[in-house]
């Protein structure tokens, strides 16, 4: 008799546990917590220059924008950031006519040091002001041909760790130089990630949640294929971008037995997409998990005023009411509405407040997520073959036009 099979038996927590203990020996990101910022630190007391421009793209811009984006309205940031990180020319132009680049570090950012993208922003800037050892700072890995050029031209670099991989880079120099540059507390985002860490290395409550969420997408994913953040505040819109590249490039993969295997990951906003996307969750296919991330303190006391509308009077109960208050009741209303349907999986995460380390504790718990549910998938959540090969057939349609 021959017999062959294309799937694997439901591995335990334990064993799903170990494979992460043993993972997390080669794996870097699950520690960089631990790393000493000094270094980061001292360099950003000696940046002179007013405004700081990240040139990079996906996993080398996308967390440093969700922390940004989540913490700059609540913070009295010393600079601003800005982000060059698409080959749009429209938004290139936009962008750089914005900023006085005579009064601006740019720090590009390439683990590869070869990135198409990234090397032709780098470029277009070269060709408007001079980028050297005074206004340039390069991070990149140690071996790059990008690290050759800074060593040459004596710019300032920081190193990649060759096993933190770019969507997971976010608490590496990556993101904790651009975001202590302008003022935000990179320990405390660290302190943040190390909560989750010791929480789920200790089998606390972040180990029995991310494991029993890990579980039940992965043993449902064939019924609730799609995985829809619904952050309700325009501060988790970064948060949104970083999710969905961490979520798709990390689980979309060919598994050990040729199996293709994904969660596809939605990010919206509320109440902005209440009035879109929830009536395709409410009365659309049966075939979507949904994620509600709440704020519980917006740090704002900004209120609906007390202003007369003719004919709106009956509207009146509004008035006096924080928008704070607003946004988190509309949230509510939402996860009701789901929860009386008793036939869409739903969860709700409150973060306590604006802060780094709130926000460092949604990032660290996500990428735990994702790593959990690879283990159940038995793929590789670290490699991105798929993305490979377009970029191989790019670098080939470029070489074509000359």
């Amino acid at each position: 008799m021959k017999y062959q099979h294309n799937f694997n038996p439901t591995l335990s927590d334990e064993d799903i546990f170990n494979e992460i203990i043993k993972e997390k020996e080669y794996i870097g990101y699950y520690n960089l917590m631990h790393e000493d910022t000094t270094s980061f630190k001292d360099y950003a007391k000696t940046v002179k220059q007013s405004n700081i421009v990240v040139i990079g793209i996906g996993g080398s811009t996308l967390g440093t924008y969700a922390i940004y984006k989540f913490l700059k309205h609540s913070k009295n940031l010393s600079k601003k950031l800005y982000f060059l990180e698409t080959t749009d020319p429209i938004d290139i132009k936009s962008k750089v006519e914005a900023i006085d680049l005579n009064d601006t570090l740019f720090i590009v950012v390439s683990k590869s040091g070869t990135t198409i993208e990234t090397i032709s922003i780098f470029k277009y800037i070269n060709s408007l002001v001079k980028c050297d050892k005074n206004n340039t700072l390069v991070i990149t890995e140690n071996d790059s041909k990008l690290n050759k050029y800074a060593k040459v031209n004596e710019i300032k670099t920081f190193d990649i760790p060759k096993n933190v991989g770019g969507r997971f880079s976010v608490f590496s120099a990556v993101g904790l130089l651009p975001l202590a540059i302008v003022g935000i507390d990179i320990d405390e985002l660290l302190s943040g990630a190390k909560e989750v860490y010791d929480s789920f290395f200790t089998k606390g409550e972040d180990y029995h949640r991310v494991l029993k969420k890990a579980r039940f997408f992965v043993e449902y994913k064939n019924s609730f294929n799609m995985n829809v953040v619904f952050s309700y505040s325009s501060r988790l819109e970064g948060f949104n971008k970083w999710y969905i590249q961490l979520w798709g490039e990390s689980l979309g993969k060919v598994d050990i037995n040729s199996s293709r295997q994904g969660l596809t990951p939605i990010g919206i906003i509320g109440p902005i997409d209440q009035h879109s996307f929830l009536q395709l969750i409410v009365e659309g296919k049966r075939d979507k998990t949904i994620t509600v991330i709440k704020v519980d303190d917006f740090d704002s006391n900004l209120k609906i005023p007390h202003v007369e509308l003719e004919g709106l009077s009956e509207l009146d109960y509004l008035d006096n009411i924080e928008f704070s208050s607003l946004i988190n009741k509309q949230a509510d209303a939402t996860i009701e509405s789901i929860n009386n349907l008793n036939d869409i999986p739903c969860d709700v995460i409150t973060i306590d407040g604006v802060s780094e380390r709130s926000i460092a504790n949604l990032m660290y718990e996500y990428e735990l997520l994702t790593s959990v549910c690879a283990k159940f998938m038995y793929i590789n959540a670290y490699d991105q073959p798929g993305v490979e090969a377009g970029k191989i057939i790019l670098k080939e349609k470029l070489k074509g036009i000359k």
